[in-house]
């Protein structure tokens, strides 16, 4: 009997604990994944916002040179050329001008609002929309979410031409920007301020009459006259800037206005706190 039951207890099965072991392959690749898909998404955003960004300026210069023609509209050339050098697929780039020309037959339309904000400072906020009762409905419902509202406001404002170019560094800039002006000033401009970038090239924005815009910019994208044109727009400049704006006001105005830059529709945002 004694027999019979040590050869039962030989016959059942062992278990024995085992620990449990994760391959460190297999976690590294893991984390290695994240770290791609935390990456690809980072990329995507920074894609979609560049491909928003390039929509707008594209919006822009074809409101501001009144043509969807790069070869007639300087402006939007030179949207184009920056647009393809820093990525921007031909696709996306051919939509834009469909849609803003409206040659699918459902162009967007152009919105200006004028607005009271925190410090009852004045802001002019330019849309562009498919859908004008939805940018309505959401820039309203906004508006009362940081204390502004709707108001007439466009009599702080005047139109006004803005073109900003770059001279190529060099030790005859002066002399070259010496020329640049004289070519401005024949071509309506009325003041002109220059900022010197790290790489020594000099930048001029010159302000004219909006209704010289066209005339300054093709006078300034002459052959020989500067390097390249940047940039070729119609802004709303304050007729008499404000000068101060208390600390709460101005928080409170800088919400205001990221949050409206952030609507989809929007275009742009000018306020009397400009300079």
């Amino acid at each position: 009997m004694i027999a019979l039951r040590i050869a039962r207890s030989l016959r059942r099965p062992v278990h024995r604990s085992r620990a449990l072991h994760i391959s460190p392959t297999l976690l590294a690749g893991h984390n290695k994944w994240s770290k791609i898909e935390k990456r690809k998404g980072a990329n995507d955003i920074k894609k979609g916002l560049l491909y928003s960004r390039t929509y707008k300026e594209i919006a822009i210069a074809v409101r501001s040179g009144g043509n969807a023609d790069p070869e007639q509209n300087n402006a939007l050339a030179a949207v184009l050329k920056r647009a393809k050098k820093e990525g921007v697929p031909k696709e996306n780039i051919e939509n834009a001008l469909k849609k803003v020309s409206g040659e699918n037959g459902k162009g967007d339309s152009h919105l200006v609002f004028e607005v009271i904000g925190p410090g009852s400072v004045g802001l002019i906020v330019e849309s562009l929309s498919d859908n004008p009762n939805r940018t309505i409905k959401f820039l309203t419902t906004l508006l009362k979410d940081h204390g502004a509202r709707l108001a007439d406001v466009k009599f702080l404002f005047r139109r006004e031409g803005r073109v900003k170019v770059a001279l190529e560094p060099g030790d005859d800039l002066e002399a070259r920007l010496e020329k640049v002006v004289e070519v401005a000033l024949d071509a309506d401009a009325e003041d002109f301020e220059t900022e010197d970038l790290p790489d020594g090239t000099r930048t001029v924005e010159f302000k004219c009459p909006h209704t010289s815009l066209h005339k300054l910019t093709s006078a300034l994208t002459a052959p020989g006259v500067c390097r390249e044109l940047i940039s070729s727009e119609l802004v709303y400049a304050p007729l008499e800037p404000l000068e101060e704006l208390d600390e709460e006001s101005a928080e409170g105005l800088g919400r205001l206005v990221e949050a409206i830059e952030d609507l989809d529709d929007t275009l742009r945002v000018w306020t009397t706190a400009d300079s």
